[in-house]
Parts: C-alpha cells; structure tokens; sequence
C-alpha cells in the first residue's frame, strides 16, 4: 500500500506511540464488567447484533468500495478472465456493504455470505442486486454452526473478514477461525482488517465498558476487541494458517464539521492455507 495516494494512511510494523494522557487514561481505567453481565452479554450476542441492525437498517456503514483497492487479491478475482468461476465467502457480510460492490465488478464472481444476524442476511436478500445464482447468503454463529453445511469443504478461494473477529469473544475466536479453515481450498487465503490496539474508538470508551484487556462493550451491548499483530498471528496459525501479511494501518480520520483529526488504528493481514495442509 502507497501512502503517497492516502496522505492520511500509512503502514507500520509497530504500534502507534500514545500521549501521555491516553496512557494515563488506559492505565486508570483497570475495573471490568461482572462477570454476570459478561455472561449476559455472552448470551445475549446475536439479539444485540440483531437490534443494531434494526435500528440501523441498511444505512449505518458505508458501501466498501476500498476492498479491492487495499487487497490485490479482490482486484485479481474481479478482474480475472471470464471462464474462471472464484469463489469467495464473505464472513461477517452485514447488509452486503463489500458484497454487492464486489458482485458490480465481476460478472463471474461466486459468493458465499454469512452473518451472526438473521436480521442483516435478510437484509442481503432483500437487495435488489441479489441473485441466487451468485450469491449463497445464510445465517451463521462462527463459533459452533459448522460452515460445511452451507459450504463444501474446500471450496473457497479468498475469504474476507472485515470488522468480524472483533466481535467474538477472544476465548472463541479459534473455534472461529477453525471453522473457516474447513472451507477454504488448499492455496486460498483469508483477507483480514480489523480495529488495531490503541485505535481512537478504543480509547473513547468510559470506565466501565472493559471486559477485560483490549476487549470492551459499546453502549448498544455490542462488543469489540482490539488486535494486536502477534495476537492475530497466533490465533491464525493455531488455526491452521500460514501468514502472508500483517501490519498495521495507520490512518488520520479528519472530522470536518468539528475540525479535528483522530487516529484510527487497524490491523490488515493475509493468511494462507498450504497447497499441502497437514492432515487435522
């Protein structure tokens, strides 16, 4: 990625430094959740997901134009040659925000799709744009529902996480993971991006939203945890995964109406599965 292009985003293979006053604030803020309320949250996962979409319908995030600008991959596959049929599977799809861009750019794209909320895959196929025939959206808890059962057992060529592991609990995101590694074929990969520890958003939140380190609980009960490079290394590759990429993004977010400028942190990453996996 060339940072000449976006003059507000940068690679880095480190962390970004903090001020003295976010340190303090980070250091200050040590007491988390009950355990009962981590439980009921735990619990209570896929409603609050559910909610969000409810309340938001289609119109919170954006359309994902950027996918195949950030993933040389994405470009590869969309730009390919008609006669090849990829397939991708979409984990986390949402309301199809990078799905349906995607889909525009490539008449011969196949895409599997899935999401923690009833709510946004329905969304997805209430999308003018959705067509059975290339798209396969169903409703999927990563952590215990088995992707095989919608999906062959390696058959994807490039799977996307964006902004979906932050949302598992870290004791489960393995078992995620795992679940991933069943579906995709031997040579494919898994494009990642996601919050990165110290990224503005995480350094908003007041006492009392911590569960436990990097790992906190938004307003709506929704949930995020906040990676570090090392970390997402290790649960790839505990997984099954060889890692290809993984760094750091760096980005100046400019609020123009308030005149200020935050920092966003992210972790971008590519993970592959051998052409000859060991045998699990």
């Amino acid at each position: 990625m060339s940072h000449t292009d976006y003059p507000f985003q940068a690679t880095s293979s480190g962390l970004r430094e903090l001020t003295e006053v976010e340190q303090r604030k980070l250091a200050d803020d040590k007491q988390v959740v009950s355990e009962f309320k981590q439980n009921k949250l735990e619990k209570e996962a896929q409603r609050n997901w559910d909610l969000f979409y409810k309340r938001n319908s289609v119109n919170f995030f954006k359309d994902r134009h950027w996918t195949t600008r950030e993933f040389e991959e994405l470009a590869g596959i969309t730009e390919g040659s008609t006669s090849e049929k990829p397939v991708l599977l979409e984990v986390g799809c949402g309301v199809g925000n990078a799905l349906y861009p995607l889909i525009a750019e490539s008449k011969h794209l196949y895409v599997h799709a899935c999401d923690f909320s009833p709510r946004a895959v329905q969304f997805v196929k209430d999308n003018a744009a959705y067509d059975p025939h290339r798209i396969n959206a169903f409703q999927c808890d990563l952590t215990k529902d088995d992707l095989v059962a919608h999906i062959p057992e390696c058959n994807v060529d490039v799977v996307t996480m964006l902004f979906v592991l932050s949302a598992v609990h870290p004791d489960k995101m393995i078992e995620a993971l795992q679940n991933v590694y069943k579906v995709v074929r031997p040579g494919g990969c898994v494009l990642f991006r996601d919050y990165g520890l110290y990224d503005h958003a995480m350094l908003r939140f007041a006492k009392g939203h911590k569960l436990m380190d990097n790992f906190y609980v938004r307003q709506d009960g929704t949930r995020a945890y906040y990676f570090t490079k090392e970390f997402l290394n290790q649960l790839f590759v505990s997984a099954g995964f060889k890692e290809s990429t993984n760094d750091y993004v760096l980005r100046q977010t400019v609020n123009k109406k308030e005149g200020i400028s935050v920092p966003r942190v992210f972790v971008q990453a590519k993970f592959t599965k051998s052409d000859h996996p060991p045998h699990r």
